[in-house]
């Protein structure tokens, strides 16, 4: 990706965004940042949920109209499409690699990437993000990324794009509200939590990661954040009113991990 030519003198903020992709944010602005990890159960649970998206993207939009000064990094999750397509290889390959499970995994996160991309293309300028390490210029209000390379998932591309542009807290959605103390489909004493530290949520999440594992948040991502002090917000994603409350920083209902 190139390096963006820096904002003109003069003009206001929505001229320079109108202008296409040679405009950056004015050093006289400090940005503030938040990473949403959206899941792909959310964009697509089986076929993608357009009522939802169409919600989303009107809250983005009045979010980020509200005050210049506000950007948005969403990171797509593959969901369902995911899910079929490494079932569909453990069905056919008797012992499938774990790498080859992970790529096909990161490509139905791209191809969700590509739809939200097109679908904020008012805000967003730059291309999908598909390697968080690489990245270095945010020029639009909105960033759009997906899966990277076997090994590691979206939320541990979430947690390094929000060491990389200083983001101070990391929204994770997906369709369940609230983060459990257990498995509750396993233990009936599961309980919901409002808060956790880092140490409560790396011992509910475990010390390894495998393409398609079903838990709150990868642990390597947990780890990372942890290290960062990064807050982490767990809801449901659907609930838009929710998540609009987050964002304003008002009483939510989720769980929140972090920063200790």
């Amino acid at each position: 990706m190139q390096a963006m030519n820096k904002r003109p003198h003069g003009g206001s903020l929505r001229a320079v965004l109108a202008g296409g992709p040679e405009m950056i944010y004015s050093k006289r602005m400090t940005p503030h940042v938040t990473v949403i990890s959206l899941g792909g159960s959310i964009i697509a649970p089986r076929g993608v949920d357009t009522g939802f998206l169409k919600g989303f993207a009107l809250l983005v939009e009045r979010y980020l109209e509200a005050d210049e000064e506000r950007k948005l990094i969403i990171v797509c999750g593959g969901g369902g499409l995911a899910r079929d397509y490494q079932a569909a290889l453990r069905e056919v390959v008797a012992e499938p690699r774990s790498d080859d499970l992970d790529w096909v995994g990161v490509a139905a996160t791209r191809v969700n990437g590509e739809l939200l991309r097109r679908v904020f293309h008012r805000w967003c300028v730059e291309d999908l993000v598909t390697d968080p390490t690489a990245v270095s210029v945010f020029a639009g209000r909105v960033m759009m990324a997906a899966g990277w390379k076997p090994g590691f998932s979206t939320d541990n591309d979430a947690v390094v794009l929000a060491q990389r542009f200083s983001a101070d807290t990391l929204i994770n959605l997906s369709n369940v509200a609230k983060v459990y103390s257990d498995d509750p489909k396993k233990n009936p004493a599961a309980r919901p939590m409002d808060r956790l530290s880092w140490k409560e949520m790396l011992a509910i999440v475990g010390g390894e990661w495998t393409p398609g594992k079903n838990t709150p948040f990868d642990p390597t991502a947990a780890r990372a954040a942890a290290q960062s002090r990064l807050k982490v917000v767990f809801a449901e994603g659907r609930d838009l009113a929710n998540l609009s409350r987050i964002l304003e920083g008002g009483e939510f209902v989720g769980t929140t991990i972090g920063p200790d």
